[in-house]
């Protein structure tokens, strides 16, 4: 696999603090880009990241079709391998690949981002989310006056494919915020069997997930370029296994790393509900699709959660 080179261009070094929890809403002091290429498109594209406003969310702007999609679960239309969202009123308009700079966003707790790209996917750069930590660190963070909303989970919400599952459950007390845990079996020797839990900080985050790359079986690099797809792939911006060994000249990161990058992948796949979560999410053998049907079945029902502050505004009420 070819290797590729990628650069950072960074508006402005600022040192930013991250929010406390649950204080209020926070976005970037100021705007930063980056070059890369498209993991599976193999396309060279431009991100920026920009400060928006209170309230905003987090929206990505295609700058080629002049199209808004916002980041949220209802506009999944593809979680082959990504995550993929497409602007409703025309589902040809899309951007792949979002999870890595979702699960940045929201580890280091900012909750109101445009995310301008040139092209229909997310640059993959070096396969985990710590290049996007390091532009986030560039940008530095601001805190905002309007309050940060969670949503917390009332009862318990299970999907299943077979033999995989992803389940939202209740936090244990109302300080906790979102507590994740995750278990995966490859037949790979290289990977076997790994399990991992984390309360969600942004420390944690940073600590145990961003590093964490994202990974392939050699025996599947064929079938997914015959496919169209890993068009961008590379030993620079994925882990690949064959049986025992890691092909990687640099080994792993952590000896756990893949565990990890499924847990960065479901932060990101979850930060999708458009709002912090407070409860304990826990799967194994999940992905892309598991997570996005969770959140789908969760938000569904309007018994399983609430806004968190729901009290507290009927009170002032």
């Amino acid at each position: 696999m070819d290797g590729i080179q990628q650069s950072l261009s960074r508006a402005t070094v600022a040192a930013g603090t991250t929010p406390s929890k649950g204080a209020c809403q926070s976005t970037l002091k100021t705007s930063i880009d980056c070059v890369g290429i498209g993991l599976h498109s193999g396309r060279r594209v431009q991100m920026a990241l920009r400060p928006a406003a209170a309230n905003h969310g987090i929206v990505f702007r295609r700058t080629d079709l002049g199209r808004d999609i916002p980041a949220r679960f209802h506009l999944v239309a593809d979680t082959r391998l990504a995550t993929v969202l497409a602007d409703p009123a025309d589902p040809s308009v899309r951007v792949s690949t979002v999870e890595h700079v979702m699960a940045a966003l929201s580890g280091c707790g900012i909750d109101n981002v445009l995310i301008e790209v040139d092209g229909p996917e997310i640059p993959v750069l070096d396969g985990s989310a710590a290049h996007l930590v390091f532009l986030i660190d560039c940008a530095g963070i601001e805190a905002q006056e309007a309050p940060r909303r969670t949503i917390e989970v009332r009862r318990p919400v299970r999907v299943s494919d077979r033999n995989a599952f992803a389940e939202l459950r209740p936090a244990r007390s109302n300080r906790d915020g979102l507590h994740l845990a995750m278990s995966i079996v490859f037949s790979a020797p290289a990977i076997g069997r790994q399990e991992l839990s984390v309360q969600l900080t942004p420390e944690s985050f940073r600590r145990e997930l961003s590093r964490a790359r994202t990974f392939a079986l050699a025996e599947d690099i064929d079938r997914l370029r015959a496919a169209g797809m890993a068009q961008g792939g590379s030993l620079d911006n994925a882990v690949v296994v064959d049986a025992a060994r890691v092909l990687n000249p640099g080994g792993l990161r952590m000896e756990d790393e893949f565990v990890r990058h499924k847990l960065l992948d479901a932060v990101g796949d979850l930060a999708l509900a458009g709002a912090a979560l407070r409860g304990s999410f826990t799967a194994h053998r999940s992905g892309h699709g598991l997570n996005n049907r969770l959140l789908r079945a969760l938000m569904a029902d309007a018994s399983a959660w609430r806004w968190a502050d729901e009290d507290r505004v009927l009170v002032a009420a």
